[in-house]
């Protein structure tokens, strides 16, 4: 060992070179070479074939060596004395020094390459152990036998002290001062101060005494397979590898044990006296669990006799005869999850997300929980189980399925006390609900299918009695689809498959079973017969294009809808409103009967675009389309009970329609340049304007389609009971074979319509004052992002030829307010019962151009410290996602997902309204309507009370009803190892509060209060 001054350092190495040995000649150590390459030239590589040598009888293993070894030289020992040798003398030189160590051999080391030796064995070829005569093995080489390990240290011992290091050769202790670190394999220790002591194999360890504030400083820190140990003493045997560690502190995953005595067997596991678990990071912990008696098994768990909780260095009478938390170094693990305890004010005391978390490989985890509801004495509260399976296979897929189904009692069992007028229970329709999600996300490959999920599904009133979420206790709209897309390689052609349902919370549901749709992209029919590109004609067919998209499509709704003429006429059994068929098996043929499908196809040919007088660009289109059903609607008029009967009769049916159009448009600017230097250099105005003609011919007077009158209503009389025979009159009715059909019938009457939009934007460029480089001297601000016109005048229509005047405006300021609108403007009169006439208002006797029909008006203004590049902004962070393995199914953590303490404080501000132009004028006396049919404000954000102490909040007024639409209230309170969260709800159907006290550790998730106060516990 060698100690090095300053920063004194040594490394177990080969010993120092032995004193020097009497020097030969230059010219005896030539000769020497020379007489050993004779020897081995003289001595043929394959010695001829001699009897077996006698068995050679082995000598007894001498102090040191392994038993039945061959005689070897001596063993390299390394000495942390110089003056020792490090290895054995030359050929044919005396050992003359005198080790200290037994078993080293005191005799002259034999030369197994001298000529004339008589030491190799017979039959063995002579081999040359340096590699210098080319064509001679190494397997005959006996030193490589000198390297076995000798003594009881396995590996070399690297250390280092700040101070100094003092070796004690004849006791063989090594001592190190001040920022002592020892490294042995796996075995790291640093300490004050280090004592080795080779003899015994044994390393101690101690801290030191601060000499001001009388602290222990440098406290020995040991770091093994079996974790990290602080302590104030530490004694450690690299031979057994047991230690003995007094105030001791240990991590086992993301707790902390800490005992008075600890004692760490061979395989790692701790024996504690008067131990402490806890989660709290600190020295002196906020809480701990206390035993006297605990073990630990590293990486697997903590298990002690009779424990109780101490919080704040005041014991509690909260303990158990026995304690068991697990340690698990993965980071997911199988465990039993405790479930949570409180009161409901509906369904009374209970017992919440008890159960198992199974994870049988690093890629699913599975969560099933149960929750118990005791309910009053005569009635029980009722039950639920949830199934929660997570997935994730890295470049592939990820996923989440759950399943929740719930009971509970379908009358309330237990009053309230709440003085109010409002209902205060929700009452579910059915006893049993469930609901399921779904969502699986593929990562999209080159080549290669995609297959997705995303279903929301269950009883239509799950959520309005088991979910406190604003979105879905708001939602009255439910979808989910499940799809598979792949685009074939080598192929231009990409199809789709989709099954698909829809719910409302009014009980209707539709199903997709299923929607396939095929595509084949753009293709340019002149590379179909090998046209080479250019030419005379190149502009016309290298812009030729075709499309083409084919659907199919099963609905299955259980809503059948009112069966109703729109002509007017009474018939056979008809209805004027909706009905539901309930969702059960005695049921399927009905559904069935009330399905919905057909084909659809699409062509499309582009005829490309073309420049007229330099600024503008002609575009002309034709597109073509088909729809295939496999049965149609009959109409047959009854004379007896004057009504129509509508039979439906099955066949192959194709309904057909095409149509043409082009457009115009060009795009020119406005621009107000400043010269000089100022602060707004420019003004932009960019104006895009554009004419589109559309023509579809009439295809209402199809027979296979639109049957006419006079062919369908055969008897009919007018009130006078005379027969009407007029087919002027009779062919006024209209008739539609595939009325409520899946994708109707395509066509109608002729259109031929002039459609004119215009398109604004505004823009300004200023100095961008930040630059100080001349690289970025000017920035782009826009004043209106769009301010948008649209209007069309249909010449073919025999009424109302002008369409309305419709206005879109949107714009951001500053970042922060964004500003949108729309307007809807009539250019017709109205009569006295609201209805509009066919005159435009310009003839009336107040002439005018237009008539505000609709409006609707939205702005927000997010006042949030972290936007924007002050050097007051905070850094927001994205909140992390869930965990699936460790997170509550329903309610979110709020506290682990959207706490972000670093803010001080953000608001969100929301306002809409809405006009609609009264259908009918009012009445004299009458109250006058309200302005506006939508107008109410929002609030949503934040407030950070206290540095520890953060208060979110969620309002809105709705002036038209005049009523506070879902306020909602939370907090959250910070205290360090422990978290306080709440929410209040202060008034409505789901009004009341909650709150919880909690430890953050995850290890520690049951080791919580939890208290409930809502009218209905969802």
């Amino acid at each position: 060992m060698a100690g090095l001054a300053d920063s004194a350092q040594a490394q177990t190495q080969p010993p120092a070179k032995p004193k020097a040995a009497p020097k030969t000649t230059r010219a005896a150590k030539i000769q020497g070479r020379k007489d050993r390459r004779r020897a081995i030239l003289a001595t043929p590589t394959t010695p001829a074939p001699t009897p077996a040598p006698p068995r050679r009888v082995v000598a007894p293993a001498k102090p040191g060596q392994r038993p039945g070894s061959a005689p070897t030289p001596p063993v390299r020992y390394v000495s942390p004395d110089p003056r020792d040798p490090v290895g054995p003398p030359p050929p044919g030189v005396r050992n003359t020094g005198q080790p200290r160590v037994p078993g080293t051999s005191h005799k002259p080391v034999p030369d197994t390459l001298a000529p004339g030796t008589t030491t190799r064995q017979p039959g063995l070829a002579p081999t040359d152990t340096t590699g210098l005569v080319n064509g001679v093995a190494r397997s005959g080489d006996s030193l490589q036998l000198s390297a076995r390990r000798r003594g009881q240290i396995e590996t070399t011992i690297k250390y280092t002290a700040k101070d100094s290091i003092q070796f004690d050769v004849t006791n063989k202790v090594a001592r190190l001062y001040n920022k002592a670190s020892v490294d042995y394999g796996d075995t790291d220790l640093k300490a004050a101060v280090i004592t080795v002591d080779y003899g015994r194999n044994t390393m101690t360890a101690d801290g030191k005494r601060d000499s001001l504030t009388n602290r222990l400083v440098d406290r020995p820190v040991l770091k093994d397979k079996g974790g990290l140990y602080t302590a104030s003493n530490i004694a450690y045997n690299f031979k057994s590898k047991k230690a003995r560690v007094s105030d001791a502190v240990t991590t086992q995953g993301e707790g902390y044990v800490s005992a008075s005595v600890i004692k760490r067997l061979p395989n790692g596991d701790i024996n504690g006296l008067t131990g402490r678990y806890t989660t709290c990071n600190l020295e002196h912990p906020h809480f701990f669990i206390q035993a006297k008696r605990m073990k630990v098994i590293p990486g697997d768990k903590v298990v002690t006799g009779p424990f109780n909780l101490v919080i704040g260095d005041v014991p509690t009478p909260l303990g158990f005869l026995f304690g068991f938390f697990p340690t698990p170094t993965k980071s997911r693990g199988s465990g039993v999850i405790i479930p949570t305890f409180g009161q409901a004010s509906d369904r009374g005391y209970y017992l919440t997300n008890g159960g198992y978390y199974f994870a049988p490989n690093d890629y699913i985890g599975v969560r099933l929980t149960g929750d118990v509801y005791a309910g009053n004495a005569q009635t029980w509260g009722g039950f639920g189980a949830t199934a929660d399976v997570s997935y994730l296979k890295r470049y592939a897929y990820q996923g989440n399925f759950n399943f929740r189904f719930s009971n509970r009692p379908s009358t309330q069992i237990l009053a309230t006390d709440a003085l109010t007028t409002s209902p205060v229970y929700i009452k579910p329709p059915a006893a049993n609900s469930f609901w399921v999600t779904w969502n699986h996300s593929p990562v999209t490959k080159p080549g290669g299918g995609r297959f997705a999920a995303s279903v929301n599904a269950g009883t239509s009133s799950f959520n309005k009695v088991n979910s406190l979420d604003a979105r879905r206790y708001l939602s009255t709209q439910f979808n989910s689809s499940i799809s598979y897309s792949k685009q074939i390689r080598n192929s231009p052609v990409q199809y789709n498959v989709r099954l698909a349902q829809s719910q409302g919370t009014d009980g209707s549901m539709t199903f997709t079973l299923p929607d396939v749709s095929l595509g084949v992209a753009r293709q340019y029919p002149y590379q179909w017969f090998g046209i080479k590109p250019g030419g005379k004609l190149a502009p016309f067919y290298e812009q030729f294009t075709l499309t083409y998209d084919v659907q199919g499509r099963n609905e299955v709704s259980n809503i059948v809808a009112p069966r109703a003429l729109a002509n007017g006429l009474p018939l056979l059994g008809g209805t004027t409103v909706a009905t539901n068929t309930p969702l059960n098996l005695d049921n399927v043929g009905k559904l069935l009967l009330n399905g919905r499908n057909g084909l659809q196809h699409t062509f499309g040919i582009g005829l490309g675009s073309y420049p007229i007088l330099q600024h503008f660009q002609l575009t002309p289109s034709v597109s073509y389309g088909e729809v295939w059903y496999g049965k149609r609607l009959d109409y047959r008029f009854s004379p007896v009970a004057q009504a129509v009967r509508i039979d439906t009769t099955y066949g192959f049916n194709r309904i057909y329609n095409y149509s043409a159009g082009a457009s115009l448009n060009t795009t020119f600017y406005g621009t107000i340049v400043r010269k000089g230097t100022h602060k707004i250099q420019a003004i932009r105005h960019k104006v895009t304007p554009s004419f589109n003609y559309n023509f579809s011919p009439d295809l209402t007077k199809r027979d296979n389609v639109n049957p006419q009158g006079r062919d369908v209503l055969q008897g009919l009389t007018d009130r006078f009971n005379r027969p009407v025979t007029d087919p002027l009159i009779l062919n006024n009715y209209l008739f539609d074979n595939f009325s409520n059909f899946l994708y109707g019938a395509p066509g109608g009457s002729r259109q031929s319509q002039l459609s004119f939009s215009l398109q604004n934007s505004v823009e300004m460029k200023v100095r961008n004052s930040n630059d100080t480089t001349g690289t970025d001297p000017f920035k782009k601000v826009s004043l209106i992002d769009g301010l948008n016109f649209n209007l069309g005048y249909n010449f073919a229509a025999p009424a109302f030829n002008l369409s309305d005047l419709g206005v879109t405006f949107n714009t951001q300021i500053a970042q922060k307010l964004g500003i949108s609108g729309n307007a809807q403007f009539s250019p017709y009169q109205r009569d006295s019962r609201g209805q509009r006439v066919n005159k435009y208002l310009f003839e009336a006797d107040h002439p005018r151009l237009a008539r505000l029909s609709t409006a609707s008006f939205g702005a927000n203004y997010a006042f949030n410290p972290t936007s924007g590049k002050r050097k007051s902004v905070v850094p927001r962070s994205v909140a992390p996602t869930n965990d699936p393995s460790l997170g509550t199914v329903g309610q979110p953590n709020y506290y682990a997902d959207y706490v972000d303490f670093e803010i001080p404080w953000e608001l969100a501000l929301t306002y809409a309204a809405g006009y609609t132009t009264s259908p009918m004028p009012r009445k004299p006396g009458e109250k006058a309507p309200s302005l506006l049919a939508l107008n109410n404000v929002g609030a949503t954000g934040s407030v950070k009370l206290t540095p520890n102490l953060r208060l979110s909040y969620n309002l809105g007024y709705d002036f038209v009803s005049q009523s506070v639409t879902y306020p909602n209230v939370t907090f959250f309170r910070d205290l360090h190892c422990w978290q306080i969260s709440g929410q209040w709800i202060p008034f409505g159907i789901t009004k009341g509060y909650n709150f919880t006290i909690q430890a953050k550790s995850s290890l520690l998730q049951d080791l919580k209060l939890n208290r409930n106060r809502f009218a209905q516990y969802q």
